[in-house]
């Protein structure tokens, strides 16, 4: 199981972002970390800029989106976009993509929200052409119509994982890309919903077995403190109550908000926790380190404790 770590814009103006960005990822690649995984915040810094960035800053890491929203532009610029970033990290991008939600898609951009699993696989029509080699892109299906030339290569294979919660998008996902990146999802909603459905479309379209990207926070604390973390994780990361896509993957499994999927305690109980995940059938996870505090200094502290346990943990769970 590849362990990696989400590293994202947080409070502040944009250059203090990007600084703090890039001491993260120096970090994580240090650290060992096998993965960076920079969310798409729909009001924030770019994530596949922000990868190129990252990927001047290191050499070995794998840097993936989670995840980046089809609707927000053409397959073709997203294409250029993503070989872009995947040349200047040297062949270490893992573009995470995905149909995003309702409130994004609709009430942030004033885009239509329909049909986002048919629009999906239209869109990855476009896409794996683009990202296979120079040439021509020649799709015509029931979305786009694109006859255009690209002399922009790939400088290796680039994998494309798509968010896939329900059954018609792990069936596109395990058909058409390398894998998926999940938010939301326990153990339970992995073992018994996601591996099957996503396995066997891959099998049947002769496909390798795709990788399963679970994103949980994860908090170093004392027993005492595991009810304060799980609150936090619902004060600063809950999504459920608003999107009906996350609700429905939720029914799948035994967590009922992502308080509950956060994995929180000492040492042991997280190494537990992650274990459960890799038994499930995630190949990746994806950590969002959740420090608890009461001011920005015993946060700060939190967070290092957290994440350099997490890559203790990584060298022993690989």
């Amino acid at each position: 199981m590849r362990i990696g770590v989400m590293i994202g814009p947080e409070k502040g103006d944009s250059g203090r972002k990007l600084e703090r960005m890039l001491r993260d990822i120096e970090w994580a690649e240090a650290a060992g970390m096998d993965t960076a995984w920079i969310p798409q915040i729909p009001t924030d810094f770019d994530a596949l800029i922000t990868i190129a960035a990252m990927g001047l800053k290191t050499s070995r890491i794998e840097l993936g989106t989670a995840v980046v929203p089809l609707q927000a532009q053409h397959p073709i610029a997203l294409a250029r976009q993503a070989l872009s970033a995947h040349a200047a990290a040297g062949g270490r991008l893992a573009l995470g993509v995905g149909p995003s939600h309702h409130w994004i898609v609709r009430d942030m951009l004033g885009l239509p929200y329909e049909k986002p699993a048919a629009y999906s696989r239209d869109y990855l029509d476009v896409l794996n052409a683009a990202l296979r080699g120079t040439g021509s892109v020649d799709v015509e299906n029931d979305t786009f119509t694109v006859h255009n030339p690209l002399d922009l290569g790939p400088v290796a294979p680039v994998p494309v994982l798509i968010a896939a919660l329900g059954p018609v998008m792990l069936r596109i996902a395990g058909e058409r890309t390398d894998g998926t990146v999940l938010w939301m999802a326990d153990e339970r909603a992995i073992e018994h919903h996601v591996l099957p459905k996503i396995s066997k479309a891959a099998a049947d379209a002769g496909r390798p077995a795709p990788r399963i990207v679970a994103g949980l926070p994860v908090c170093l604390c004392a027993a005492s403190e595991v009810a304060e973390a799980k609150a936090r994780a619902n004060r600063i990361l809950g999504e459920a109550e608003v999107s009906p896509n996350y609700q429905r993957l939720l029914e799948q499994g035994d967590a009922r908000d992502i308080g509950d999927l956060c994995i929180a305690g000492d040492e042991e109980a997280i190494a537990a926790g992650l274990r459960r995940y890799a038994e499930a059938g995630a190949t990746d996870l994806s950590i969002r380190l959740l420090p608890i505090g009461d001011d920005r200094d015993s946060l700060v502290a939190s967070k290092r404790r957290t994440r350099e346990m997490i890559a203790e943990l990584a060298r022993e769970l690989r």
